[in-house]
């Protein structure tokens, strides 16, 4: 794994592709390849197929747990990763939640929800909280969540996809 990431951090490669062990590969890409400017903490993201198309999908379980300024940093990298994989101009970004109301949700959840509406940001277009059912439908084109909760959707989704198959 460490000399997959040297490569692309040398120009070798353009990505760099695991079977390995997760948290020791973020940990290696971390320490090897660093993060930019203002990014705290690495994301495991993903491309979810939904009703309406894919959305990308992050933290799925890199880093447990996160204040509101790595929920706001993970929307501005998923919008990023959006508007190239999906050629969106301003892709909708919206925080997974326990429901959509805006007085739902812990602390810092309901922070970055503040933030992300103060940004008004030009590269994306928050539209508030979004469901565990919102991650199927498509709700957004980018849904943040921190990792714990990113992890335990994906976990979910991928069993009952294979009990669905099995049934």
């Amino acid at each position: 794994m460490w000399l997959a990431i040297d490569a692309v951090k040398h120009g070798e490669a353009d990505v760099a592709i695991s079977a390995g062990n997760t948290g020791a590969l973020m940990a290696m890409g971390n320490i090897n390849l660093r993060t930019l400017p203002g990014v705290d903490r690495p994301a495991l993201a993903a491309v979810w197929p939904t009703l309406r198309g894919d959305s990308v999908v992050l933290d799925l379980g890199a880093t447990i747990g996160g204040d509101a300024h790595h929920l706001t940093t993970l929307a501005v990298m998923g919008s990023a990763m959006a508007s190239v994989l999906f050629n969106l101009e301003r892709p909708t970004v919206g925080l997974l939640n326990i429901g959509s109301e805006e007085i739902k949700g812990h602390e810092e959840i309901r922070e970055a929800a503040g933030m992300l509406r103060a940004m008004n940001a030009s590269q994306f277009n928050y539209i508030g909280f979004v469901e565990g059912d919102g991650i199927g439908k498509g709700a957004a084109d980018v849904i943040v969540s921190e990792g714990f909760c990113g992890n335990i959707a994906l976990k979910t989704a991928e069993g009952t996809a294979r009990q669905m198959f099995a049934l």
